[in-house]
């Protein structure tokens, strides 16, 4: 994983990709107890291409393919991790991408999204294994009620929350 993560930052220093954050289920195990999970989640800004402001993942493709990393599925496997690149899709993901906070890994700095944007992601999401990792978060005391709730209330998610945990 090391030497992907620094694959990315030169990614970033090339101007390939914006902004990017580490989210999905590889951000959480900095949090919380390790969860199984195939790929890592990149959540990024990419360039603008075309009239519209549209996004195009197809410069980050041609850069990936040029470098000799090759697609498998939905991911790009960079030094053997299987890499899945997620353009910020909606505000929750925007916020998560801007509150990004820097973690340690083996010595490389990587942002990674806030505990509570990751639950939030969860909530928002809907799935079996995302109300499991929300319930985690909870356990572990990880999450800062107040920010939590901030969250939760900005991006209209509070009766869903009561519904997970109660």
């Amino acid at each position: 994983m090391r030497e992907t993560l620094l694959y990315l930052k030169k990614m970033r220093d090339d101007g390939v990709i914006g902004k990017y954050a580490v989210g999905g289920a590889m951000a959480a195990t900095f949090y919380i107890e390790p969860i199984s999970t195939f790929d890592l989640d990149i959540f990024v800004v990419l360039p603008q291409s075309g009239e519209g402001g549209f996004v195009s993942l197809a410069p980050l493709y041609a850069h990936l393919r040029a470098a000799g990393f090759k697609e498998d599925k939905e991911c790009v496997v960079i030094h053997n991790l299987p890499v899945q690149f997620i353009p910020a899709y909606n505000p929750l993901t925007e916020e998560a991408l801007d509150n990004a906070v820097p973690m340690d890994y083996d010595g490389v700095e990587v942002p990674v999204f806030t505990a509570e944007h990751l639950a939030a992601i969860a909530l928002q999401t809907g799935r079996g294994k995302d109300r499991a990792r929300v319930h985690s978060f909870i356990e572990s005391g990880i999450l800062n009620p107040q920010k939590c709730a901030d969250i939760l209330q900005r991006h209209g998610l509070q009766e869903k929350w009561k519904q997970w945990t109660n």
